[in-house]
């Protein structure tokens, strides 16, 4: 008896039959990869500058290669047992879903980073404080390269939503897990050497259907705007036909003996009114400004509410030290016990002075008053 049921095989090949990013030949042409190498050295640029601020180390990003593959290949191309992938929605390019992935080393050198380490004592995985890290790391870098990518497709404002950041077992692990494991997807691997660290590759990754929206809107934005075609001359009325010659003689010699009328020019009547007064123009002397106009210039103003802002000190922390902040810790401040405290108006220094307890609030009773020109100056008067 014959078997009439399909297996999963054939099931899988009717389900992606017509679908142009399942399987098959690549969905990329030579252009869209040549422009797509372009989008690729944009996110290395921007790692580059991003992770090298926010490290304060020399860092080289460098693309090294792109491939179009199943996404099902992606896995074995990953450093590591577990990967850690950044997925976010692109938005002002219809939504179209992206990723940054790297190994669970890549993503653990980045969080130390970070926090102001050297990458070097690692933990041995990933946990919450290190994932939040990595995921703010790249949620700047993603920031950067969409601002350097905007101006490419014609400076549509470009913005991710939607962003995760994951980590799983690499085995098995599909970037796109609603898609099919044979669906097509572009990668542009991206090699990270930062200052004393052991280098680690950056992977960003589209579908191979979006990358070539993305192609097509650059193509669009870099094709040659068609100039205005210049306005058709209009068409001279008919010359009316000449008279023969001895006819325009003719007509000459009437108009010789015929009288000529005199040439009359009305001209408007001249209005009527009392004389005109003319005479020079004076000048006042010119001189400084008063403490007078100053003051008029204050009273436009003294009804404007402004925001006072009483500062009792400052400091500097990394991002780590800031993370590991909770009830009870102690954060100094740049200003000794018993120093005065600043009085700021619109962010401006305006006075000093001392706290003080009111009731059941606190105050300030001023002791140093900046000069009333710099106050001016300050409010832009």
């Amino acid at each position: 008896m014959v078997d009439e049921f399909l297996n999963q095989a054939e099931i899988d090949a009717l389900l992606s039959d017509g679908d142009e990013n399942s399987g098959g030949a690549s969905v990329l042409t030579a252009d869209d990869l040549s422009i797509m190498n372009e989008v690729a050295g944009i996110v290395a640029s921007a790692s580059s500058n991003v992770i090298g601020m926010l490290a304060g180390r020399t860092v080289s990003a460098n693309l090294t290669e792109q491939v179009e593959i199943p996404q099902s290949e992606l896995s074995a191309t990953i450093e590591g047992a577990r990967v850690f992938s950044y997925s976010m929605n692109l938005e002002g390019l219809n939504s179209m879903p992206a990723l940054f992935v790297t190994g669970e080393r890549g993503a653990l050198a980045l969080a130390d980073l970070m926090m102001g380490g050297d990458a070097k004592d690692l933990p041995t995985e990933a946990n919450d404080l290190y994932l939040s890290a990595a995921q703010e790391g790249l949620s700047q870098l993603v920031g950067s390269a969409l601002t350097s990518l905007s101006g490419l497709v014609g400076g549509s404002r470009l913005s991710a939503s939607s962003s995760e950041g994951h980590i799983a077992d690499s085995a098995g692990w599909l970037p796109f897990p609603s898609d099919a494991a044979e669906t097509r997807i572009w990668v542009g691997k991206i090699d990270l050497n930062v200052e004393g660290v052991e280098p680690f590759m950056l992977d960003v990754i589209l579908l191979s259907n979006k990358a070539v929206e993305l192609t097509s809107k650059v193509k669009e934005a870099m094709a040659p705007k068609p100039e205005p075609s210049p306005a058709a001359p209009e068409q001279a009325a008919p010359a009316a036909p000449k008279a023969p010659p001895q006819q325009r003689s003719q007509q000459a010699a009437q108009a010789a003996q015929a009288p000529q009328a005199p040439m009359q020019v009305q001209l408007p009547p001249k209005p009527q009114g009392p004389p005109v007064d003319v005479r020079q123009v004076e000048f006042a002397q010119l001189g400084g400004t008063d403490s007078a106009g100053s003051q008029g210039n204050i009273d436009l103003i003294v009804d404007i509410p402004v925001r006072v802002t009483v500062e009792l000190g400052r400091t500097r922390k990394t991002i780590g030290e800031v993370l590991a902040l909770g009830p009870g810790s102690v954060v100094e401040l740049n200003k000794m016990a018993g120093e005065p405290v600043d009085v700021l108006v619109n962010g401006k220094l305006i006075a000093r002075g001392e706290v003080v307890v009111i009731d059941e609030s606190f105050g300030i009773r001023v002791t140093e008053v900046v000069s009333k020109a710099e106050r001016i100056r300050s409010m832009g008067v």
